[in-house]
């Protein structure tokens, strides 16, 4: 019995350990501007696993009023090389904001923005060669009734600009080194349809699961459990 509950609790251990996966979250600082004076808002989630990498970022100001308060470019630093660089996947909603600020669906789903590497920095990129931009940038909700009554000439009707990503975007790309225990150290966000425009990242608190943590908290417990029970077994003998 002490051997079958010993190899449960290893099991158990273990399935627990390899499927966490580590993740971040960034945020621009209260009250920034992008170079224009304008107020920007915007969180990415990152988060690594075992041969990928999933980034969920969202626009977070409400009823914009120029097309520079879009997100458009993401860079994040691993604390470690990403290996090679695979697929690419991304999805969201797209849209399109009228002259008059109403809102329809555009048909289709995002085409993805261009992926690269520069050693440890990993860079989403809707305004380089191949990428959809200046369309597909990320746009924040509309304002009341679910219409961008700020909206100015860059926005609304705006055909070079349209269509829109609504919101938030999801990448996952695929990389060869990275696993769940695979660090992200620092991020960029950019905003606009000329690049350059960027806004360091706040990371926020830790990364959760710590993998490494979690995985030698639930082995102690596992190993703590079965000296308990073969304590128990001794007393009897």
């Amino acid at each position: 019995m002490l051997n079958k509950l010993g190899l449960a609790c290893a099991i158990a251990v273990i399935g627990v350990g390899t499927a966490a996966a580590s993740t971040v979250t960034f945020t621009t600082a209260s009250g920034a501007t992008e170079s224009g004076g304008n107020a920007v808002s915007a969180t990415a989630v990152v988060t690594t696993n075992n041969g990928s990498i999933t980034v969920v970022l969202t626009n977070n100001i409400v009823n914009p009023t120029t097309v520079a308060q879009n997100i458009s470019d993401f860079f994040f630093t691993l604390g470690s090389s990403p290996g090679t660089l695979g697929s690419e996947t991304v999805s969201g909603s797209l849209i399109n904001i009228a002259a008059n600020g109403t809102v329809s669906a555009a048909s289709g789903t995002p085409s993805g923005w261009t992926l690269s590497a520069n050693g440890n920095i990993i860079h989403l990129d809707d305004l380089g060669a191949g990428a959809p931009g200046p369309e597909q940038t990320i746009i924040g909700a509309p304002g009341a009734g679910g219409v961008y009554t700020n909206a100015n000439g860059s926005i609304a009707g705006n055909d070079p600009h349209n269509p829109f990503i609504s919101q938030t975007a999801t990448f996952t790309i695929a990389a060869s080194s990275v696993t769940s225990a695979t660090t992200i150290t620092a991020a960029t966000f950019s905003f606009g349809t000329v690049s350059g425009n960027d806004v360091p990242g706040t990371p926020q608190g830790n990364p959760t699961p710590e993998p490494g943590s979690l995985f030698l908290t639930l082995a102690g417990a596992g190993l703590v459990a079965v000296g308990m029970v073969r304590g128990k077994f001794a007393k009897k003998a």
